[in-house]
């Protein structure tokens, strides 16, 4: 069902050329996908978009075909293609998902430009494996964390409440953390989503907690 509704907002391209990613794009994000069909003819679809949104804030998914401009999207975005869809999907730090759906069930991750953020930290990866998992564990106990920053702000948001107050005569959180360490786990969640968004790697919990 998401998906069909995701492909009623596909838009038909107007035909323009995909314009080559520069290094200063941060707020870019360009992936790849390269399809055979049945005639063993070969397609380069691309997925270029700006997970921080245009002027009206709004996060468009642009699809190239063959280097030009195939079709639009508002995320959560699926794209109908060879065999399958391209689904992509961002958070507010990035994208959490860009990949290639076939029916069967089957994923592929869509490959980044090697320019972009998201290429270099691949690179990184097939480079330097070990600092790559040492990276990534950081991220998930930064994200555990903030986790727990959260899970105490609620507990004492909800104690406050006056019927809380009023019931139970109010409580507060079993730990309360100074200002500033809140604000630099705060921080560090925040950069370890963003590490992950290079990945394309999404927890509903973690990196929704922090979003």
């Amino acid at each position: 069902m998401r998906r069909r509704r995701a492909a009623r907002r596909v838009k038909p391209g107007n035909g323009r050329p995909l314009q080559p990613f520069r290094w200063w794009q941060l707020s870019r994000s360009l992936f790849y996908l390269s399809l055979l069909d049945a005639d063993d003819h070969r397609t380069v679809y691309a997925v270029d978009l700006r997970p921080a949104g245009d002027e009206d804030g709004r996060v468009l998914a642009e699809l190239y075909r063959d280097g030009r401009h195939h079709a639009t999207s508002k995320v959560p975005a699926a794209f109908p293609v060879e065999g399958g869809v391209i689904e992509v999907a961002a958070s507010m730090f990035g994208l959490k998902r860009c990949h290639y759906v076939t029916p069967d069930g089957g994923e592929r991750q869509l490959v980044p430009d090697p320019r972009s953020a998201a290429g270099r930290r691949a690179r990184l990866e097939h480079d330097h494996p070990a600092l790559s998992r040492f990276i990534g564990a950081a991220s998930v106990t930064l994200l555990v964390l903030g986790v727990g920053v959260v899970v105490l702000e609620l507990v004492d948001a909800i104690g406050r409440i006056p019927p809380v107050v009023d019931r139970y005569g109010g409580f507060d959180a079993p730990l309360q953390l100074p200002l500033w360490l809140t604000i630099t786990l705060g921080v560090g969640a925040a950069a370890a989503s963003a590490e992950r968004a290079l990945r394309l790697r999404y927890h509903w919990l973690l990196d929704g907690a922090a979003n």
